[in-house]
């Protein structure tokens, strides 16, 4: 199985496109230490340097990449999927909205 999902922490919501996934292969995620986390079945095309959703994420749940909070699910995410403007919001633009449901 193909290696090319990148996570900075084992635990992370999302990892990283090390090359542009394809809707339907099953993919490795590993750490940055090529440590193997879990494989992954995309959902969506994910192009090289764009989110992979690692879990089934619900709308308003904050997203840790990289050990911490990044942002928030606009919308329902499932595992698998790209995860990108039309379904994270940041936390750092978020004004009146960044305190929203964990």
């Amino acid at each position: 199985m193909k290696k090319g999902i990148l996570l900075h922490e084992a635990g992370d919501d999302v990892g990283v496109a090390a090359m542009d996934l394809k809707a339907g292969q099953e993919i490795q995620a590993v750490t940055l230490d090529g440590e193997p986390v879990t494989p992954i079945t995309l959902v969506d095309d994910v192009p090289l340097g764009h989110k992979v959703a690692m879990r089934d994420m619900a709308e308003k749940k904050h997203i840790i990449e990289y050990g911490h909070e990044i942002g928030y699910a606009s919308a329902a995410i499932v595992k698998g999927a790209h995860v990108h403007t039309q379904n994270i919001k940041s936390l750092r633009w978020a004004g009146e909205h960044q305190i929203v449901e964990h």
